[in-house]
């Protein structure tokens, strides 16, 4: 029952991190209808970034994180203003064959840059594992797990309750309506865009502190979040994080008490089961994706 334990709270800590990954997926997803297959790229080039700021330069985690998940936002941008925007009224085709573009040219890049060898992100602090019974719990896990917590409510936050949330909704339930309210959609689906990379690129500065940093780390991840997002219900961000959940300690399960060669098929065996009961996903309503 320990063990069975502790593999449920390394399933969930690590099931955070994928929340992150899935909730920025979904956002684009959902409201550009934009498949972005270089999300994954994004998740390894804020782990890179933290890495940048918190070694090489040395800066404090608490300031070190937040400018890696902010330069993310900043390529974003840049993303979405000189590659995306000028195919916006071209065939749906066009925009996903050019994130895939991205998705290879962006981890061939740092290899270049950079090379391939692994580097590792060291915790802010080294503490004793908190120790519940016989269950044992590394402060650096709880932290991601609250960060991870609080970043998605700030995210829910900010769409319900700024006035930028309030455009952003505005134009993806009815585009036409609001450019004749005055609202700019242009920039609206620029900081879409960045707000997305920027979750990727959380999830990636978080994961940075307990796995090794490598170009080619945001292969697996983009396919995780794009089961992670099926899973849980196109569109839906509540069915992103508990599909997010779900795949993590289900991965951790596989991993503790089958093998661990087999815990990143599970996220896919998952979606295989899940499409075959309810093709709209755990959470996902009839009709594709929601707005």
């Amino acid at each position: 029952m320990n063990i069975f334990l502790q593999t449920i709270i390394n399933g969930v800590i690590v099931g955070g991190t994928y929340a992150l990954m899935a909730v920025g997926l979904t956002f684009v997803l959902g409201f550009m209808d934009l498949v972005n297959f270089a999300h994954g790229e994004l998740y390894m080039l804020g782990a890179y970034f933290t890495y940048f700021f918190v070694v090489t330069i040395a800066l404090p985690h608490i300031i070190g994180i937040p400018l890696a998940i902010l330069v993310a936002m900043l390529l974003g941008l840049l993303i979405e203003r000189f590659l995306l925007r000028p195919v916006w009224d071209k065939d749906i085709l066009i925009r996903m064959l050019l994130t895939v573009g991205l998705m290879i040219l962006i981890p061939n890049v740092i290899t270049v840059m950079l090379t391939a060898v692994p580097k590792k992100v060291p915790p802010p602090f080294t503490m004793s594992p908190f120790i519940l019974g016989n269950v044992r719990v590394a402060p650096i896990q709880l932290l991601i797990v609250l960060v991870s917590v609080f970043i998605i409510v700030l995210f829910h936050l900010f769409m319900q309750r700024t006035r930028l949330g309030k455009a952003m909704r505005a134009t993806f339930q009815d585009k036409e309506v609001a450019m004749a309210m005055g609202i700019d959609t242009k920039k609206i689906y620029a900081y879409t865009f960045s707000i997305g990379c920027g979750m990727a690129a959380a999830g990636g500065a978080m994961l940075s502190m307990i796995y090794n940093v490598f170009p080619a780390m945001g292969a697996i991840t983009t396919t995780k979040a794009f089961a992670v997002v099926i899973l849980g219900g196109l569109g839906n961000f509540a069915g992103a994080i508990l599909g997010a959940l779900i795949v993590g300690v289900s991965e951790s399960i596989a991993g503790t008490y089958i093998s661990s060669g087999y815990k990143d098929a599970v996220a896919f065996i998952l979606l295989v089961l899940i499409l075959m009961v309810k093709p709209s996903g755990i959470m996902g309503k009839k009709g594709g994706i929601e707005k």
